[in-house]
């Protein structure tokens, strides 16, 4: 057996869980540039003993050696799952089978959604709801539905003799380096990253589970992903402005230029906002992160999409990013779409109809035929004029 660290949490909670280093991609979608954590927690009480969440896939082995080194696996009672998605439940059936005395618990859809991934043996299995609890013996589970963060069958767990919430994907952040908050000066921009690659369409859902946990004593948080807060306010303040949808006098620039022209108006339009005194971040499509556009997505006031037409329609990459705005529905107020064609157009049109349902207000477009000329480059910098003053009002 390995000697693995397994830091001990609070009195008697053990983190049990696998870093992965050298993970570079999550859901086929998003880039994980410092590979990634899969928290699982295991809490001894004097009487009984529980498991909070498991690992990732390929992971088994290492997780019952951690487990085994503070706790007898076989003698488990309890195995709580906070969330049914396989990075964090799909050990369940592995721990039951060596644990065959333990009981899933979960809510009554966390029930139903890890059964499309496991089949469940139906008398080893508690559903709790929002208030429930189990009693360990001088250590409470306390059990608070928070849906959607961000499936519809997560809760939280609560151990209120410890002071630790056990929060599953809210509060995380994709990292493998460090265990506790203080470990990382890079912290916040990794959770606000997660942020908005996860947790940002569920703006109001997040609110409301701030509401559900503000009056707890709370000493730490303990998240499935990342390093565990034992400054609980260092990542709760953060939260409240980011689920409140504040955004900042700040303008995001994506775009793509094939041969120049749509990089010259975005650049113009940059520069009459710096000028106007807006924050400016700007991102390349074609060789950028979307993690990092997702980041500034949580507290941009504006979205300038700059994209030339392709076969009668936006730049395939534009798309996607267009798209990307639509589904993390971010708090921007203000948008505005600048292109450039050859022979033909399409691509502000498309774009219109990508973001006109959301509730951001378009400015202004401009479209250009070949290269920008001079009165198309004032056309803009008035454009971005009009922004400027809106945003700040």
């Amino acid at each position: 057996m390995k000697n693995y660290n397994i830091p001990e949490i609070a009195r008697n909670v053990f983190w049990v869980g696998a870093k992965d280093w050298n993970r570079r991609m999550f859901d086929a979608l998003i880039p994980l540039p410092q590979g990634t954590s899969y928290n699982a927690y295991l809490v001894k009480g004097e009487k009984k003993t529980a498991l909070i969440d498991t690992v990732n896939p390929g992971f088994e082995e290492e997780f019952e050696q951690k487990i085994n080194l503070v706790s007898d696996l076989e003698k488990l009672d309890y195995l709580v799952m906070n969330h049914a998605e396989p990075d964090h439940s799909s050990a369940i059936r592995y721990i039951m089978d060596k644990a065959p005395d333990s009981i899933l618990v979960a809510t009554e859809r966390g029930i139903k959604m890890a059964g499309l991934y496991h089949e469940l043996p139906e008398d080893r299995i508690k559903v709790v709801a929002e208030g429930d609890s189990i009693d360990l013996g001088g250590k409470t589970l306390r059990f608070i539905e928070a849906p959607w963060l961000h499936w519809p069958e997560t809760m939280f767990t609560y151990l209120p003799e410890e002071r630790v919430l056990f929060p599953c994907d809210f509060f995380g952040a994709h990292t493998a380096q460090g265990v506790y908050d203080d470990d990382l000066e890079d912290l916040i921009p990794l959770a606000k990253r997660y942020y908005g690659e996860i947790m940002m369409p569920f703006n109001k859902m997040g609110a409301k589970a701030l509401e559900k946990i503000k009056d707890l004593e709370i000493d730490i948080i303990a998240p499935s992903h990342g390093p565990i807060y034992k400054n609980p306010e260092r990542i709760l303040e953060p939260y409240r402005k980011w689920t409140a949808g504040k955004t900042e006098n700040k303008a995001l620039v994506v775009y793509i230029s094939m041969w120049g022209s749509t990089k010259e108006m975005v650049n113009a339009i940059a520069e009459t906002l710096l000028k106007e005194g807006v924050d400016v971040r700007m991102y390349d499509l074609a060789a950028s992160d979307l993690g990092d556009v997702a980041r500034e997505l949580v507290d941009s006031r504006a979205i300038i999409l700059g994209t030339p037409t392709v076969l009668a329609g936006m730049h395939p990459l534009a798309l996607y990013g267009a798209y990307l705005v639509k589904a993390l529905k971010p708090p921007a107020k203000y948008g505005v779409v600048l292109g450039s064609f050859g022979w033909g157009g399409g691509a502000l049109r498309q774009a219109g109809d990508i973001l006109t349902p959301s509730s951001m207000e378009v400015v202004g477009t401009h479209q250009v035929k070949g290269r920008a000329k001079e009165e198309d480059l004032k056309k803009i910098e008035e454009i971005g004029r009009q922004l400027a003053q809106k945003m700040k009002a």
